[in-house]
């Protein structure tokens, strides 16, 4: 039976680090989460941010704007924010409305504030291995549970299976980082059970509930879910993991895994944009 990758312990010991770092800072950091709309799971998201921050001492400031919201209006927002020196981070949270330019939108934060990781400058500092940049929190949320079980991914075998711009791809280049050796399949991958056997990690980042079954695993692996997809009033993985578990050697739960991994890790990037402003 696959011992569990505990997300909600790892969360509770990066809290009690930050709260102790935030204390002895002369204010606390402060951090804007713009919403466009009214998504239901975006809204339990962000009511998660806020009760973290407020955990650990942070400010979290919380601006919900409707969903006809013009680009104009939003980016004039997001440039007062880049210009107010008291705010340390901004995120944009996503999805927002097609109307939008999503790309756009994000290049108009300010990368030294861009705690989400998803700036072209942040990305392009993952892909040179710079430690100053922002990693998204998914993908550095992923890493921190491997790290505290003390599961190296140098020379492993990684099967990163989605290629999203905000969770599969940035993922991929983390783990290239470490040395590992990375396939990242795709809707367009054939015979993916042929590689996801051979992994001896995989991280499925699609959102499509039984998409790994018993038939893309080998004995040893190690599985880390990061899809969510509310389905009859529950938070379901990509991972069958009634029948997975039987069979892979570790497994991050749905819920309970990568999700309190992402909101402790932007609040690291959050404290991490406060010191590099603050220097």
């Amino acid at each position: 039976m696959a011992k569990l990758l505990d997300g909600k312990i790892v969360r509770d010991k990066i809290a009690q680090d930050l709260k102790s770092k935030i204390e002895n800072l002369q204010a606390p950091p402060r951090l804007v989460i713009i919403q466009v709309g009214d998504n239901p799971e975006s809204n339990t998201y962000i009511a998660q941010k806020i009760k973290f921050g407020e955990k650990i001492g942070a400010n979290v400031k919380y601006l919900k704007l409707p969903g006809d919201v013009t680009e104009k209006t939003l980016n004039f927002q997001l440039s007062t924010f880049n210009s107010e020196k008291s705010i340390n981070g901004i995120i944009v949270q996503l999805p927002i409305p097609e109307n939008l330019d999503k790309d756009k939108i994000i290049e108009s934060i300010n990368p030294a504030k861009d705690v989400d990781g998803l700036h072209s400058v942040n990305f392009k500092k993952l892909m040179e291995n710079d430690p100053t940049g922002f990693v998204p929190a998914t993908t550095k949320g992923v890493l921190t549970l491997l790290d505290h079980y003390k599961i190296n991914p140098a020379g492993k075998h990684v099967v990163v299976v989605g290629r999203s711009s905000l969770v599969g791809k940035p993922t991929a280049l983390a783990f290239l980082n470490l040395d590992a050796t990375v396939t990242v399949c795709h809707s367009k991958t054939q015979n993916m059970e042929r590689l996801t056997k051979t992994a001896d990690i995989i991280i499925s980042a699609v959102g499509k509930p039984g998409l790994i079954t018993k038939n893309h695993i080998s004995p040893g692996q190690t599985i880390i879910d990061v899809g969510t997809t509310v389905v009859d009033g529950k938070l379901k993985g990509d991972v069958t993991a009634g029948e997975v578990e039987k069979i892979v050697d570790w497994i991050s739960p749905v819920p309970g895994g990568v999700g309190p991994m992402t909101v402790a890790s932007l609040f690291q990037n959050l404290l991490q944009a406060y010191q590099n402003q603050n220097d």
